[in-house]
Formats: C-alpha cells, structure tokens, sequence
C-alpha cells in the first residue's frame, strides 16, 4: 500500500524499506471471512438446488381424489456469478465498472463529519481535519445498523463503514494537495501544516445510508468519529507494561499516542474493527549519533525495523515545534534515564501492531493487539469460527523479503462471543493469549508453522540479538524470524480465508531485489515459493526482479487453525497477457484477467468471490490499478511445473513450484479500472451483497509540486471531474457500487 509508482524505491519515501539483511535460508537453499453454511447455500449452490426443487413442482396430498393441484412453482434462474462482461484495461482518469453498474463517489479527503465544520473547499486553505475525512482511505468494513439506529449484523441499508487513512499523497517532505500553496519544503515545518497531516492520518467511521436507490453519508452522526495519531490508545497483551515500550507520555508503558500508516483491516468474529499498522517507522527520526549514545541492543531492533541512525522522517514533524506532540517523532536517547521515560528513544516499540476498534461504540477504549506481533501489518484475517475450536489470525509483513504469520488463540470460540455484549473485552479474551507463528515454506509443496517464543531452542541461542522475555520477541518478531529461518517472502500483503474450504490466500505483490545471480544480502534468487525473476519492459525503462507479483494460498494440516504443518502451491501469477508463458505469464492470463502487483484482497462472505485488488507501477503505462473477481479452486488443482534459468556462471538454475489450475473466463475477470495514479483498496459489502464499497486511493500522486497551482497539469482531478465536490484537486475517496437491477455485485 500507498507504495511508489515504480518498483524503483525513491531516496525521499521510506515506504517498502528492505531491512532484512539475515542470511535465513531460502528455498533455493534447502473472514473475518467467517460465513454460515446459510450464507454460502444462499450464495451460489442454493440457487442451483432451489431450480432442482422448483421443476419437480407440488401436488396435493391426501385421500380426497378431487383436490386441486398445486400451481407448480416457477423454475428460478440459477445466479451466475462473474455474469458481467470484462471491463477493459484503461488509462482513463475515470472508474469503470461493467455494464449494468454504478459506481459513484460517497466520501473524500475532507468531508465533514460535523454539522459545525465547513464543506470541503478542496483548495488547501481547509482545517480541523480531527472532524473531516482523513486521505488515503485504505481498508474498511461495514458494519450494519437497524431502521432504528441499533447495531444490527445483517442491517444492509443502513450502517457504519470504518476505514483506515493510511497517509497523504507528498513531495519533499510536504503533503502538497493539503495547503494552498504546496507546503514548505524545507526544515523546520510550520507547526500548522504538521498538525495538518498528522491529522490526515489515522481512522475514521463514518454512517452510510440507502435511501431509495442512493447512499449517503450521514453528517452529524452519534456514531462518526475520527481516531489520529494523537488519540489515546491502550497497549494489551504481553507487551503491556513492559521496558520496551516506556516513553515520556506512558512512563508505565501501558499505552501509547495514536495509530499511523494504517493499512489492511479484519472484521473479528465478534464484530470489533480490526487495523494493520503498516509503514509507520518512515515518519521517525534519530540522530547521526544515536548508536553511541544508546549502546545497547536496541541499535539492532531499529536496525531491522529500518531506523538506522542518521535516518530522517518522512515529513519532518518534528521539527514543527517544542510541544511534546512534535518530539515524540525523534527516536534519539536524548534524556538522561536510564528507563526512556524522559523522551521517546523507545516511541517506535509502540507501533506496528494491530489495533482493535470497537466502530459502534466510541466510548470504548482502542487496543493495540501485541501478542500478534510487531511489523508492517496488513490485514488481519480469521480462520472461520468452529465451536471448541482454536481461531487463528492470519496476517503479512509488507515489505520485500519479510514473512508471513499467524495467531493461534488459547480460548476456544464460543457461539455467545457471536454477539457479545462487550467487544474490546471479548478481544481481550482471544487476542491478548496465544502462540504467534512464521511460516517456512519447503520446495516440495509443503510448509511448517514455526513458534515464535523463548521456547524455541533457535530463539535462545540467536547470536544476533538477545531476547529477555516474550514481549522482547514479539516487539521483534522480525528478529525472532530471521532466528528460526523463516522464508523471505515477495511482499506480503493483504490475505484473505476462502469461507468455502478455510484456505488462506496471500497477495505477494512484487519484489525488486530477485535476480538470478544475486550480488548483496538483500537480493534473492528465485525458488518454489517466489519462483520468477525477469525484466518487465515500462517503455524503455527494464524492470528486474518479480515486477507483478503473485498469490500463493495455504491449505491448513491436521489440527485446522491450530495446525502446525500446511501445504502450499501459487493461486495466480500476474503478468501481461502477451508475456512469457513458459517463464512470467505461468497463469495463461488473457487480456481480460491480466494484472500486475496484486495488494487488496479480500472473499465476499456472501457470494464467495475473491476480489483482487492491484497497486501497480509496472504495467501502468497501458492501464490504470484495477480490481478482478476470481472464483478461485482449491490448493494442489493445477501441477507442478519448473523454471529454468541460465545463471552468470553458465549453468543452470532449475526452480520447481506449483501452480494452480489455469483460470478462465468464468473464474477471473476484471471487474473495475480506476483513475489515473490511483490504487484500488478497501473492500466491504452490505449483507445483503447488493451494495460493494471500495476505495479509491491517492489519484494524481504524481502531481509535481510546481504544479499545485494549475489543475491543467495535475495528472488526476478525480473525483471532481465525475461530479463529486468543489475544487479540482484529486482526492482519496470511498465509491459505492451497485447493481443497476438490483441484484448482487459479481453476478
């Protein structure tokens, strides 16, 4: 999420930081997608059984000859899903969707929240953001209402959407669309313009309502609310309270200021909002003599979470005054205690977590999740909930050769925690104990679970960093993941639980620094996992590495989400259509299934669909990001297949994995092209699934700064150019899409 255009990481944007320089083996060297059985006959296979029924017809029963018969039932049409025509690839500053559909713009950067805050004026003079849309909305779920205002699961014409507001589109330093002039440049920033964009960031809810045919938000809602880096949030689990994580404004370290750079979301089983912190270390600073002044081991923790002394902050906030909201930004041992509560040297062991938010009730308080571990988080997705059994949370490190986790619950899922009356509390009771695991995947299809606790013989003995206790684990889960030999992944992203058969799909959605012949630590060769290294031609600039990513999908061993053991093969590989099928477009995708970079993904829990979302910089010279529906099969459906790549030394590096079956026209399709600069993430529907929510994020964010002042030369002005707001400048915004008949999206 909220990456650069081009694979090529810019000196000015920390995002997607490659600080995992462990020499861990890789494979060359050795939904809430929770869904009834109702839900899903009511999806696809009812309709099939209801037109069996239906021709059979009825007769009367009984002894009297003359009764009458029974008028037989009409015979239903079955629903056909991915029934839509493939919407082409376009480089249109517009949202296409299929024929038969709309899509219009619901809520920007900006929007009041309050009766009290002004409309949008959208020409940077604008303020009090604490009560206005926050930019770059990014994950969401809806959460339904009654008629009457009362949280109700199955409301689909009234509801809450909560969203993440990962960050705001920028240039030196700036975040330029937000003031009127672009924003100063230069260090020191103006106290203003960094309360500004701190407040940009963060969450928000917001209640949506139908009425006739048309959504809107509802201004001045009890139920509207904004969460920003400075809101007060609570530390639970087995972190809670430890040396880590005490600063100046927790010198308990029970608690911390705010959520930043949120990304993916989850939907628990008991109806709490859950929020990935992802790029979150960018926006800190140290000193160029931090090592010496810390001298310690907590030089190797920010190390390996992208922090080295002498880094600078993304924005420059803290340079934006001596108020203690400015100083928590710079990491650097600046005061004299030997514990960190006289300044904010240990401010970056309280972020990366995820956050649990109850949407309905603001009164609640807003946990960070520790036990789930420390690192750039994406979704969070549960396993579907079994009575008597163990849930699991299953979850991505973004950022290129991170790995892939998972939560395994100590309680086990009771039917009541459905409807609790408490949901923070029934988060205490199923995030705050349990095991976290990496995963290690082998080359023959397989794959192992791997604890991560001070249990684990390999985490004792690391010599690279010692770990004190379980919270010094999982605050570096990073650490203790290099330690166990976890596989280096290509960016995972965003997953999702496929609700017909539990398996858990990941987005792997590009990685730069794979080569057949790698030359520095952080490069990578090919193997089972991530098999592809090749260049991708933007126009005439080479593009190395896996530029369009892939998803590959877990099927859980003995012991469901709890098991310890999986095995594994790769869903789809993005490619252009016109690729290499022997070596890149490995999935046969035609030009209505190509993609490049898959990164939002996400199965509706009421059609089955799996909606792909993409944030692209490699194929975007012949289309903008878009999202595809796929009904995809199930893990081992395709073969085995292998690589072969000629290696510097003139041999041969042959590269097994597996693949599986090859889609076609009814099983992936694409469904939707945004406009130009966009990405396409967020992804929630009414429960009824006639109503789909999607965002739309950072159109235009390669505006140059020189240009803030002539819309002629913004490379997006959406979604003003689709009617939506005043101003031309582009915004992050939330799109409704429906049916124009009605009937449910993917149909």
């Amino acid at each position: 999420m909220n990456k650069p255009n081009d694979l090529a990481i810019r000196a000015t944007d920390p995002n997607d930081i490659d600080s995992n320089a462990s020499h861990d083996n890789h494979f060359n060297s050795i939904l809430n997608a929770r869904l009834s059985r109702r839900n899903w006959l009511r999806g696809s296979a009812v309709t099939a059984a209801t037109a069996v029924m239906g021709s059979m017809g009825l007769s009367a029963c009984g002894g009297d000859s003359d009764a009458a018969a029974v008028t037989p039932t009409p015979t239903p049409t079955p629903e056909k899903l991915l029934a839509f025509t493939a919407v082409p690839k376009s480089l249109a500053d517009v949202v296409s969707v299929p024929a038969g559909y709309t899509a219009t713009a619901l809520y920007a950067l900006g929007d009041s929240l309050r009766a009290a805050t002004p409309a949008y004026k959208n020409d940077g003079s604008d303020t009090d953001f604490d009560n206005r849309a926050g930019d770059h909305h990014d994950g969401m779920e809806y959460y339904g209402l009654s008629a009457a205002g009362a949280p109700l699961a199955s409301g689909a014409e009234r509801g809450l959407l909560a969203m993440n507001h990962e960050a705001t589109t920028d240039e030196k330093l700036s975040s330029h669309f937000l003031h009127v002039n672009g924003g100063t440049t230069t260090l020191p920033r103006p106290a203003a313009e960094v309360d500004k964009e701190v407040a940009v960031h963060g969450l928000s809810v917001v209640e949506v309502k139908k009425t006739g045919s048309a959504w809107a938000t509802v201004n001045d809602s009890a139920f509207n609310r904004r969460v920003t880096p400075l809101t007060d949030v609570e530390l639970a689990g087995p972190v809670r309270g430890n040396a880590l994580v005490v600063t100046k404004y927790s010198p308990t370290g029970t608690k911390t200021r705010g959520t930043i750079n949120n990304c993916g979301t989850g939907k628990s089983p008991w109806g709490s909002y859950l929020s990935g912190e992802e790029n979150w270390a960018g926006y800190f600073t140290r000193s160029a003599a931090d090592n010496a002044a810390r001298g310690d081991k907590s030089v190797v923790s920010l190390n390996r979470y992208g922090r080295s002394q002498g880094a600078a902050s993304r924005h420059g906030w803290e340079t934006g005054g001596s108020d203690d909201k400015y100083a928590r930004w710079n990491l650097s041992k600046i005061g004299a205690s030997a514990d960190g509560s006289d300044d904010y040297r240990n401010e970056l062991n309280g972020m990366g977590y995820i956050v649990e938010m109850d949407p309905y009730d603001k009164t609640r308080a807003i946990r960070k999740r520790t036990a789930l571990g420390r690192y750039a988080h994406e979704s969070a997705a549960f396993s579907v909930p079994t009575v008597g059994q163990q849930l699991a949370v299953y979850m991505g490190d973004d950022s290129r050769n991170e790995y892939i986790y998972k939560f395994v619950t100590t309680a086990v899922w009771a039917a009541a925690d459905a409807n609790p009356a408490d949901r923070i509390a029934t988060g205490d009771k199923y995030l705050d104990s349990g095991k976290l695991y990496v995963a290690k995947l082998a080359a023959d299809g397989t794959g192992q679970w791997i604890e991560l606790s001070l249990s684990n013989a390999l985490i004792q003995a690391y010599g690279a960093y010692k770990f004190a206790d379980l919270a010094d684990v999982l605050v570096n889960a990073r650490l203790a993941a290099d330690a166990v030999g976890a596989t280096k992944m290509d960016r995972p992203e965003w997953c999702s639980v496929n609700p017909a058969n539990g398996e858990i799909y990941y987005t792997l959605t590009n990685n730069s620094n794979r080569t057949v012949n790698p030359s520095g630590s952080s490069q990578l060769a090919p193997d089972s996992a991530n098999p592809r290294a090749y260049t991708d031609m933007k126009g005439s600039s080479a593009q190395n590495g896996n530029p369009n990513g892939h998803i590959i999908r877990f099927k859980e061993g003995t012991g469901a989400a709890a098991a310890t053991s999986f095995t594994w093969d790769v869903y789809l590989f993005g490619a252009e259509s016109g690729a290499d099928a022997s070596k890149i477009n490995l999935s046969n995708l035609t030009a209505d299934q190509d993609f490049s970079s898959p990164d939002g993904l996400a199965f509706s829990p009421y059609t089955g669909i799996c909606w792909i979302q993409t944030d692209d910089g490699a194929y975007t010279d012949v289309t903008n990001c878009m999202m595809l529906a796929a009904i995809p099969g199930k893990v081992g459906d395709g073969a085995k297949s292998t690589l072969n790549y000629a290696t510097a030394a003139g041999g041969n590096l042959a590269v097994d994995t597996f693949i599986g079956k090859k889609p076609t026209a009814d099983t992936l399709k694409r469904f939707l092209v945004g406009p130009v600069g966009s990405e396409i993430t967020g992804i929630s529907e009414t429960p009824d699934g006639k109503t789909m929510f999607i965002n739309i994020q950072h159109p235009g964010e390669n505006t140059a700064l020189a240009n803030i002042g002539d819309p002629s030369k913004y490379t997006s002005q959406w979604p003003a150019n689709a009617g939506y707001g005043a101003g031309k400048r582009p915004r992050s915004a939330t799109i409704v899409i429906t049916k124009n008949d009605g009937g449910r999206i993917g149909s």
